[in-house]
């Protein structure tokens, strides 16, 4: 094989990737049904984002904890920091949050991007803007990025990792 011509190389290599008939089915399959299915996961990955803010603003902090994976998968960083290395200490932290706070709005850019990694998980990343009202009436706005990675599982759609940033104010010149 080392000894021949290039032409006859990529004839050989055009024959094999289309087989002898000249359709190789799966991959006629796999091209056909993979952007169906990568849309449906898109439209239901948008539903879901849009159902999280909704009853988080709704519902309030508490909300979240329908929505986190309740497995040893789950993680959520904020600012490059572990919060929450697992699902039991998210239960924890976000029940403790709770009890702070009397009112949260959380809303999600326009620009939410979707990326279908299979009909079970995608990656998205979006701008939010929250306000937190606390138990003493203070308010808090906030914003940033929000990255994580949508699962569906058992039927029902969850958030198995999550990345909160919000911007850093630029370092003082010297």
């Amino acid at each position: 094989m080392a000894m021949m011509r290039p032409q006859t190389w990529l004839l050989l290599c055009a024959l094999t990737s289309f087989g002898t008939n000249g359709h190789n089915p799966s991959s006629i399959h796999l091209q056909s049904s993979a952007p169906t299915e990568a849309l449906t996961t898109e439209s239901n990955v948008r539903t879901f984002m849009a159902q999280v803010a909704n009853d988080v603003t709704h519902d309030g902090p508490l909300a979240w904890l329908r929505y986190f994976a309740d497995s040893p998968a789950f993680f959520m960083a904020v600012n490059g920091q572990l919060a929450f290395p697992d699902s039991n200490a998210a239960k924890v932290g976000t029940q403790a949050f709770a009890r702070n706070i009397k009112r949260i709005e959380l809303k999600w850019g326009h620009d939410l991007r979707v990326d279908p990694l299979s009909d079970k998980l995608a990656v998205v990343v979006v701008s939010w803007q929250e306000i937190q009202i606390d138990t003493a009436g203070h308010s808090v706005e906030e914003n940033g990025i929000f990255t994580g990675l949508i699962e569906s599982r058992n039927g029902k759609m969850q958030i198995r990792n999550a990345h909160w940033s919000s911007p850093v104010s630029p370092a003082p010149s010297r």
